[in-house]
């Protein structure tokens, strides 16, 4: 079973519902942050919320929600030990975790996909990181918040 901490601004708090909704069904353990309104709040401290909560052990991975995933993304990747990708269709949610090891993905709530976020969501979650070559890469990305 998977444990997954997730956190959205105002501008996403449907798809995080819609989101935590379909991960229960996978029989996943969803700790959501919220939050809950429309009311407006700042992305970054959603973003940091998510990452602390994570640090703390015992999480899979990550997934943050704002209006188009950019501002919460650019945000957690600024907190040491996260690596947060934006994904858009299936091959990006695969190679977040394929090559790159992201930790979290984000999304927006405004954006039209052209792949169900279900579907993008499945396949991150189902992909295995690759390692090889690729663990060099993701420790000099690590390397890059020395």
């Amino acid at each position: 079973m998977k444990k997954i901490v997730i956190a959205s601004d105002h501008g996403a708090v449907d798809l995080k519902n819609e989101v935590s909704a379909f991960l229960k069904t996978k029989n996943c353990t969803v700790n959501d942050l919220g939050v809950n309104s429309a009311d407006a709040v700042d992305y970054p401290d959603i973003a940091a919320r998510a990452a602390e909560e994570f640090k703390k052990g015992g999480y899979d991975f990550g997934i943050l929600f704002c209006g188009t995933g950019i501002g919460i993304a650019m945000a957690a990747n600024k907190i040491t030990g996260i690596r947060c990708a934006q994904v858009y269709d299936l091959f990006t949610a695969e190679m977040a975790r394929a090559h790159n090891n992201a930790n979290f993905i984000a999304l927006g709530g405004r954006v039209k996909y052209c792949t169900p976020v279900t579907d993008m969501i499945d396949k991150f979650m189902n992909t295995v990181f690759e390692k090889g070559r690729h663990e060099r890469r993701v420790a000099k990305i690590m390397a890059l918040e020395e």
